[in-house]
C-alpha cells in the first residue's frame, strides 16, 4: 500500500522498511550522510532521514537533549504518546544523566507503561543508545521515556502498516553508494 506523504502511516512505512539494517562501520550510515554527522551516534539521524524521506518537515534531532528542547520551545512536546511520535529517552545508570537518544513510535496501549519503538543505533542487549542496528524495540513509560515531540504530520484517517511481532528481521548491512 502507497501511504500519503506527510503523514505518519508514510514514517512508520518508511522506518518499518529499514529494521535489520546494521552500520557500514563506526557509526558510519546513510542517516549520518544525510543530516552531514557521518561518525557520531545516528540514532537522531536516523529518525530525520525517515521523516524527510515521508515529507515531514522537522529540526535536527542528532543532538538528541537540544531536538527535545526545540519540540518544547516550540509548544511540539506532549507526556503522551502517539503514532509517529519521537519518543525521547534517557536510561537510569548509564552515566549519562540527560537524553541520549531517540525513536520513532509506532504502537502504545493507553493506560499501559509498555510502548514499542523503531531506532535507529541500538541493540538487542547491548549499548542502547550506539549498538549498531536499526531495531523494532518495547520501551517502559515510567522508566525510560523522558517525553515525546510531535511533529506536524497532515491528517490521515486510513490504515496503518503492519508491525510485526518481532524484534527485527533479517540484518541487512548498509554500503556506500559506488561513485
Amino acid at each position: 500500500m502507497t501511504y500519503p506523504d506527510g503523514t505518519a502511516a508514510k514514517v512508520l512505512d518508511i522506518a518499518l522498511k529499514e529494521v535489520g539494517t546494521v552500520e557500514e562501520g563506526n557509526n558510519l550510515t546513510k542517516y549520518g550522510k544525510f543530516m552531514k554527522a557521518d561518525g557520531l551516534p545516528w540514532c537522531g539521524s536516523f529518525c530525520n532521514w525517515v521523516l524527510a524521506q515521508a515529507g515531514v518537515k522537522v529540526h535536527s534531532v542528532v543532538s538528541t537533549a537540544n531536538g527535545a528542547h526545540i519540540f518544547k520551545e516550540t509548544n511540539r512536546w506532549s507526556e503522551m504518546p502517539s503514532i509517529g511520535a519521537l519518543a525521547f529517552m534517557d536510561f537510569p545508570g548509564d552515566g549519562i544523566d540527560r537524553i541520549s537518544h531517540v525513536g520513532i513510535v509506532i504502537d502504545f496501549k493507553y493506560g499501559a507503561d509498555e510502548i514499542t519503538l523503531i531506532e535507529g543505533n541500538t541493540s538487542g542487549t547491548g549499548d542502547q543508545r550506539n549498538g549498531g542496528e536499526v531495531m523494532i524495540k518495547k520501551r517502559s513509560l515510567s522508566k525510560q521515556i523522558v517525553g515525546f515531540g510531535v511533529p506536524k504530520y497532515k491528517p490521515y484517517k486510513g490504515p496503518l502498516p503492519d508491525v510485526p511481532a518481532t524484534k527485527t528481521k533479517e540484518k541487512k548491512k548498509w554500503s556506500k553508494p559506488k561513485a
